[in-house]
């Protein structure tokens, strides 16, 4: 299990991506596509094109970390294609990360606040 520091943003890219590709590339896809600095402490995640697998790139100040996983037997829930990226909250990724549908996971930004008193 992987675990996201408070405050850290998680951007979920949407478009698959080429997976023979390493953390430097996709470091630099991140730049040139996505418009994101991939050494501010974002973490930036990629998909697949058969949607099984997932690389995370990572800047943690002393290098830049990759994380690969595949699923066994399915596949992770994703948004639909599309150009541009997704943010999450660090509750949505480990949600992502574990295989489970994470838009169906409850941000605590999106819990209203009550109106009265009960």
């Amino acid at each position: 299990m992987i675990t996201i520091p408070a405050g850290v943003r998680v951007l979920l890219a949407t478009k698959p991506v080429d997976f023979r590709k390493g953390a430097h590339s996709l470091a630099a896809l991140a730049a040139d596509m996505l418009g994101e600095d991939p050494f501010s402490g974002v973490v930036l995640v990629f998909r697949a094109k058969r949607g099984d697998r997932v690389k995370i790139v990572h800047w943690d100040a002393s290098g830049l970390v990759l994380v690969w996983k595949q699923l066994e037997g399915s596949t992770f829930r994703w948004p639909p294609i599309t150009d541009g990226t997704v943010r999450l909250s660090a509750v949505q990724f480990a949600a992502l990360f574990a295989g489970l549908d994470f838009s169906r996971v409850a941000d605590a930004r999106q819990i209203p606040t009550p109106t009265a008193a009960a």
